[in-house]
């Protein structure tokens, strides 16, 4: 047996969900059918993060024990092949029998696109979220920065856990513009730990409050501190959120390759 870990993207548009559902359409349940095309084996495969649907990946991760002897190359080249357009293998390595996907890892990083611009770009609008009133960059800018260290997130979670603590170590957490299609877009990294249902996105919503002048950045930090979901803003739609990445201490994971291990693993 061995264990074999896979990164993956895929365009969540037409998924229920990243795991697997009694109906639809599911990331996991086109990766376990694409696996026992190519080596004949019905495994279980286990991801990194659980998406919603809509909710796109460039960096999901997933393992699965196995007793295939087929190659990383064959193995990459031959899901790809198998599997359905919207998702795709990005690089594949052998991992310590130990290695567990989701509960190996040690950060997760998540990306959330707005626009805007006067008008929307048809192109883009399964993956950013279009905001026609204009934004005070500015202020969501020193909203968003109020989130980095730990804190209790209780006030932009969907769902707050009876046992579990809602508290979390934000590593980054900043807004910058980016340009694509020669578009200006805003987005909103965040990395973290671990996330709470719908974390990323009600802070979003929460964050284009600020944007539009209804709360000011301390109102933001107010609203952190109170752990009061009520208080937050609305959760803001699920296409405009990528997860970039997943990370995991050095060394456990070796990507062909190195420069993508270095920039997930960090």
């Amino acid at each position: 047996m061995r264990n074999v870990a896979l990164r993956l993207a895929y365009d969540g548009t037409d998924f229920v969900g990243s795991q697997y559902q009694n109906q639809g359409r599911t990331v996991q349940g086109a990766l376990e059918q694409a696996w026992e095309e190519l080596t004949q084996e019905r495994q279980r495969i286990t991801l990194a993060g659980r998406t919603d649907a809509g909710v796109h990946a460039a960096g999901q991760v997933a393992n699965i024990r196995t007793a295939t002897k087929h190659s990383r190359k064959t193995i990459l080249r031959g899901m790809n092949a198998k599997l359905p357009a919207d998702v795709a293998i990005q690089a594949v390595c052998d991992v310590g029998m130990d290695f567990h996907a989701r509960h190996s890892a040690h950060r997760r990083a998540y990306r959330f696109l707005i626009d805007n611009n006067v008008s929307w770009l048809p192109t883009q609008r399964n993956y950013v979220l279009y905001v026609e009133q204009k934004l005070d960059v500015a202020a969501m800018a020193e909203a968003v920065m109020r989130l980095e260290g730990t804190h209790d997130f209780a006030a932009f979670s969907a769902l707050v856990p009876d046992q579990r603590s809602t508290v979390r170590t934000c590593y980054t957490a900043r807004l910058s513009e980016v340009e694509t299609f020669g578009r200006r877009l805003i987005a909103i990294d965040l990395a973290a730990n671990a996330f709470l249902q719908h974390m990323v996105r009600v802070i979003v919503g929460t964050v284009v409050l600020a944007g539009r002048g209804k709360i000011t950045p301390d109102g933001f930090q107010r609203i952190l501190e109170g752990r009061d979901r009520k208080a937050a803003g609305p959760t803001a739609p699920a296409h405009g959120l990528t997860l970039v990445s997943v990370g995991y201490p050095t060394g456990l994971v070796r990507w062909d390759d190195e420069d993508v291990e270095n920039a997930i693993g960090r």
